[in-house]
């Protein structure tokens, strides 16, 4: 079967719309970039990156550590993705034209995969997260075993019960920031070290406010399958003024690192990222969502509306944040 590497680009940087007939023409890398939402993936390699910077900077690095870090982090994620979609599916929450099923493919409400095909997908993917994460566990030891307990706690229960609870959001907070910056710098230094912690959360507050945006959309079909995440027992007004919130408080847990001297201020070069929260971000979270697509508002992109502005804002944050990261990292080296 032809490699489709368009198809990968298309996977990385969105939601492909796809037919029943154009998946059975894909290769197999496509088909599991699709099925896995791999997107989103790409926020799971900045945390990698930047645990990995902050190694760097301390003179712990190491590129076979990395890879094996990065590697288990972005199965893992993609592992949660999979079984998110079965878990929901076997509850019979992506049925009736759920959010889900709108805005993508879910590989078996559209009958692009089997049950059977899809834990096939599961095994493989977890089975490429667990053989990395064992071997950091055999390499560092100490707190490695229990952080990879708790990564393999969120996946296996994130969206169910965690996310019908209210827990979804916070537990994502805790997995992009602390626990992959944290615990991956940790792996590399054998040391925790708590402001690598806050650099995390400033890094994971952008991905958790991409995902309150995405909740706030499928508000009221959540409420209606009794799917009790945070935007829905806190109310769409107040989940709109909760992302605000949590874009100011990046920018003022990287200032409070600078203060304190962890970082130089070359990592105010995170502020050019405060166009897309002011321009975009800010305007569409003042107001409540639309009922029906606005006629200037891509077809393509609906029903997305509050997570499409947060997610390309956390890009954006992310990625001056591992610009600022590099910079500062070569400056120190360059320095001693």
């Amino acid at each position: 079967m032809k490699i489709n590497f368009a198809m990968w680009s298309k996977a990385l940087q969105g939601v492909p719309h796809i037919t029943k007939a154009e998946w059975a023409e894909l290769d197999i890398v496509s088909r599991w970039l699709i099925a896995t939402r791999a997107m989103a993936l790409v926020l799971t390699l900045f945390s990698a990156m930047i645990a990995g910077l902050f190694a760097l900077r301390d003179g712990k690095f190491d590129l076979g550590i990395w890879l094996l870090l990065t590697i288990g982090l972005f199965m893992a994620h993609g592992t949660n993705n999979l079984i998110n979609d079965w878990t929901d599916y076997a509850r019979g929450v992506d049925r009736g034209n759920y959010f889900r099923a709108q805005y993508g493919p879910q590989p078996l409400e559209h009958g692009l995969l089997t049950q059977r095909q899809l834990f096939g997908y599961i095994a493989v993917t977890g089975l490429l997260a667990v053989i990395p994460g064992l071997a950091l566990v055999y390499y560092r030891g100490g707190i490695t075993l229990p952080l990879m307990a708790v990564g393999a706690f969120f996946v296996l229960f994130y969206t169910f019960p965690l996310k019908y609870i209210g827990l979804g959001e916070i537990a994502l907070l805790v997995i992009w920031g602390p626990l992959m910056v944290g615990g991956g710098h940790y792996v590399f230094t054998g040391a925790w070290d708590w402001n690598v912690t806050l650099a995390g959360l400033a890094y994971s507050l952008g991905v958790c406010a991409a995902l309150f945006g995405k909740h706030i959309d499928k508000l009221d079909m959540d409420e209606a399958k009794h799917i009790r995440t945070l935007p829905v027992i806190l109310g769409e007004r107040n989940a709109r003024v909760g992302v605000i919130v949590m874009i100011i408080l990046q920018y003022a847990l990287i200032v409070y690192l600078i203060v304190i001297g962890f970082f130089t201020p070359i990592l105010l070069l995170v502020f050019l990222s405060l166009p897309v929260f002011l321009k975009q971000v800010l305007p569409m979270y003042r107001q409540p969502r639309p009922k029906e697509r606005p006629a200037n508002y891509p077809e393509t992109a609906w029903p997305l509306w509050f997570v499409a502005s947060a997610f390309v804002f956390s890009r954006r944050f992310g990625a001056m944040y591992l610009l600022g990261l590099i910079l500062d990292t070569a400056w120190r080296l360059i320095a001693r």
